[in-house]
């Protein structure tokens, strides 16, 4: 599925879209170059996984993962500042990508090798000043 967001709030609306047909256990894997809205997206699902105030959801660059509250948990990460792959072998990954929750990976595209056999790849990319490019891919 391919979408043009004008704004960021279509693009909150569409992670909130998404978010809806998510269940426990799915991995979502962003990818994009800085500033395509990946963040932004990720308050969408937020807001679609039930999260208490998602307009809060910020990226977790310095901490790597940031756990929020929802109808299931959400876990998100941002790989920003991984340097390299093996670095999250060290954090239990495994906890999050096949637990009880969803899971969000800014950046995914760094650790494509640990991602889970099945996930769902939303690409994004800056295609004017408020315009971006979403599409979202099974894989």
């Amino acid at each position: 599925m391919k979408v043009i967001s004008n704004s960021a709030e279509e693009t909150i609306l569409t992670g909130t879209k998404l978010a809806r047909k998510l269940k426990r256990g799915d991995v979502v894997a962003l990818v994009g170059d800085l500033g395509s809205g990946k963040t932004v997206f990720t308050k969408g699902i937020a807001k679609g996984l039930g999260v208490k105030n998602p307009k809060y959801v910020n990226s977790p660059t310095f901490v790597i993962i940031k756990q929020y509250r929802g109808r299931v948990p959400l876990y998100h990460f941002d790989l920003y500042r991984l340097d390299k792959a093996t670095l999250l072998d060290c954090e239990s990954y495994n906890e999050y990508f096949y637990g009880d929750g969803v899971t969000v990976i800014e950046w995914a595209d760094k650790i494509k090798s640990f991602l889970p056999k099945k996930y769902v790849e939303v690409r994004m990319s800056v295609i004017g000043e408020e315009k971006r490019r979403i599409e979202i891919i099974k894989r």
